[in-house]
C-alpha cells in the first residue's frame, strides 16, 4: 500500500525497491528500517476477537480522474468529496490501487486480487479500507470502466468514462480491524486497517489484465506479534 505523504514518498524514492531479486521484499529492511517493525502489514487474519465495531461511514461522491502505473502498482487518483468517517474522525480518500495476488489473507486464504482505498485525515494519519476479489463468471462492471484505461509502466492516463470508487466496494460493510503499516517502503506504521469481510468478484480476464501490467506485487505475510484483530 503506497505512501501518500510527500516525506514518505521522497524517502521511498531515495532507494530502489522491488518485489523480487536484490531489492525484493526480504531486503527492504536494509534501506528502510521501519520495514522491520513489529506492526507490519500484510497479515493472515485468522485469530480474531469479537467486538462491537462502529460501522464504517463511507461517503464517496466523487470520481476517478486519472490512472497511474508507477511501476509498482496501478493507482487511481480521485477528485471530489470521498470520505470515510471512523473513530469520530473524517478521512479523505486520496487514491486506491491494486495488488495481485492479495497481500492480506483471511483464514489462511489468499485472494487473486486486493484493492486498497487509502485515506488521510487532517493530521496526515492514514486509514486503509481493503477489499478482496475472487474470480467468477460475472465480473465487476466498474472494472470494465477502469480497465479501458490501464496505463503501461511510468504512464498516466485520464479516465475516459466516469467511475465512482464506491462501485468497487461490497454492499455489506462488515470488516476486520487491526493496526498495521504501509505495505511498501518506507513501511510506516500507525495505519488503521479495515479489511472488508465480503469479497467482490472479477472475471479471470479482468484480474489478469491488471496482473499483466503490474506483475505479482504482494508483500509476504508479516508476523502478528502482540496485535489483536477485531471483528
Amino acid at each position: 500500500m503506497l505512501a501518500i505523504a510527500a516525506a514518505s514518498l521522497s524517502s521511498a524514492q531515495a532507494a530502489e525497491w522491488s518485489y523480487e531479486g536484490e531489492h525484493g521484499a526480504e531486503n527492504w529492511g536494509k534501506n528502510f528500517v521501519t520495514c522491520e517493525g513489529v506492526n507490519q502489514t500484510p497479515i493472515d487474519i485468522k485469530h480474531t476477537i469479537k467486538a462491537e465495531l462502529t460501522p464504517l461511514q463511507i461517503d464517496y461522491q466523487g470520481k476517478v480522474h486519472e490512472v497511474i502505473n508507477n511501476g509498482h502498482t496501478v493507482q487511481a487518483n480521485v477528485e471530489g468529496k470521498n470520505q470515510l468517517v471512523i473513530d469520530d474522525q473524517t478521512f479523505d480518500l486520496k487514491q486506491f490501487h491494486f495488488h495481485t495476488p492479495s497481500e492480506n489473507y483471511i483464514a489462511g486464504k489468499q485472494f487473486p486480487l486486493e484493492v486498497h482505498f487509502v485515506h488521510a485525515n487532517a493530521e496526515g494519519q492514514l486509514a486503509v479500507v481493503a477489499v478482496m476479489f475472487n474470480t467468477g463468471p460475472r465480473g465487476n462492471e466498474a472494472f470494465n470502466t477502469l480497465l479501458a484505461t490501464v496505463p503501461e509502466a511510468d504512464q498516466t492516463l485520464p479516465l475516459k468514462d466516469a467511475l465512482n470508487p464506491v462501485d468497487l466496494l461490497p454492499r455489506e460493510r462488515e470488516y476486520f480491524r487491526f493496526n498495521g503499516s504501509l505495505t511498501t517502503p518506507p513501511c510506516s506504521e500507525g495505519v488503521r486497517w479495515f479489511v472488508m469481510r465480503e469479497a467482490q468478484t472479477g472475471t479471470e480476464q479482468q484480474i489478469d489484465s491488471l496482473r499483466k501490467v503490474m506483475g505479482d506485487n504482494a508483500r509476504p505475510l508479516q508476523p502478528l506479534n502482540a496485535r489483536v484483530v477485531l471483528e
